[in-house]
C-alpha cells in the first residue's frame, strides 16, 4: 500500500497522515476482544498510574493480536513508504492506550507533549531522550466528536520545534518542552481501523473522553535503523530518516 501525493504534503506540512480504514475488521474485533479479556481479569488499582502513562495490559502487548496490527496489514508498507524499505528497526509491541470516561466537566485537552520525556511513570530514565522517528496510531474504537478520548495534535509544530533545536540543542528538551507558539489543536476523529502515521516531533495529547464510551487506541513507536547513530541529528533535520517525504521537501 503506498500513500498518495496529498498524504505525504499532510505529513510535510501538518506533520501527521490519517488513512481511512487500513485495518481489517476481523483484526480490530480480535484487538479489542483480547483486550476486554485482559482487562476482564482485574488491573491493580495501584497500577493505574503507570497503566496510563505507559500502556494497558502489559502483557498483552507484544502478543499477535496487538502486533499483527502492525505487520500482518498494510502499516508496515505504509511505514516503509516514508521511512525506506528495511529502513526501520522491528516493532516489539504496541501501547494499548485505552481512555475511560471521565466525570471532568468541562473536559479539557492534556499539555502537548513529545512522547520519551521523563515523568515520574513513564518508564523514561531521568536525564534522558527516548526519541524515536513516527508514532503509528490505530484506532479500535469509534471517535467521532470532540472530547472522546481524541488523539489531539498541534500542526506544523514538528518543523517549529525543528528550528528551535536547531537555535537550542536538541538536549534543551531535557528542561521541558520548547517555548514556541502553538497553534490551535486539532482533536483527531475516526473509525475502527483508521491509522495515523505522526512525525515524532509532532506536539500531541489526548482530549479528555466526555462520551460514555471506553476510547480503545493502539500506538507503535518505530525507529529508523539509523537513528541510534546520533539521537539529536533528526531532531534538527526532521527529514533526515524521512527519503518519502525529503524528496518531496526538496522540490517544494
Amino acid at each position: 500500500m503506498k500513500l498518495t501525493h496529498k498524504q505525504k504534503l499532510s505529513m510535510l506540512n501538518d506533520g501527521y497522515i490519517h488513512i481511512p480504514g487500513v485495518i481489517p475488521k476481523v483484526l480490530v474485533d480480535q484487538a479489542i476482544k483480547h483486550i476486554n479479556h485482559a482487562v476482564g481479569e482485574g488491573m491493580p488499582p495501584e497500577k493505574m498510574t503507570t497503566f496510563r502513562a505507559q500502556s494497558y495490559c502489559p502483557d498483552l502487548q507484544d502478543k499477535s493480536p496487538i502486533t499483527g496490527l502492525f505487520y500482518d496489514t498494510p502499516v508496515k508498507s505504509l511505514v516503509e513508504d516514508l521511512l525506506g524499505e528495511g529502513m526501520s528497526l522491528p516493532v516489539g509491541g504496541g501501547q494499548i492506550a485505552l481512555r475511560f470516561p471521565t466525570l471532568q466537566d468541562p473536559p479539557a485537552v492534556a499539555r502537548p507533549h513529545l512522547d520519551g520525556m521523563y515523568s515520574p511513570h513513564n518508564g523514561v530514565k531521568e536525564g534522558t531522550i527516548g526519541n524515536f522517528t513516527m508514532l503509528v496510531g490505530v484506532l479500535l474504537s469509534p471517535v467521532r466528536e470532540d472530547f472522546a478520548g481524541n488523539f489531539t495534535v498541534w500542526p506544523g509544530t514538528h518543523a517549529a520545534y525543528e528550528q528551535y533545536f536547531r537555535e537550542n540543542g536538541a538536549e534543551s528538551l531535557i528542561q521541558g518542552m520548547p517555548p514556541v507558539a502553538l497553534p490551535e489543536p486539532v482533536q483527531t476523529k475516526g473509525e475502527p481501523g483508521d491509522v495515523f502515521l505522526v512525525h515524532y516531533q509532532l506536539a500531541h495529547s489526548v482530549a479528555a473522553n466526555a462520551s460514555p464510551w471506553t476510547r480503545y487506541a493502539i500506538f507503535f513507536r518505530v525507529k529508523h535503523t539509523e537513528h541510534g547513530i546520533d539521537w539529536k541529528a533528526p531532531m534538527t533535520d526532521i527529514w533526515l530518516h524521512w527519503p518519502g517525504i525529503r524528496e518531496i521537501a526538496e522540490r517544494v
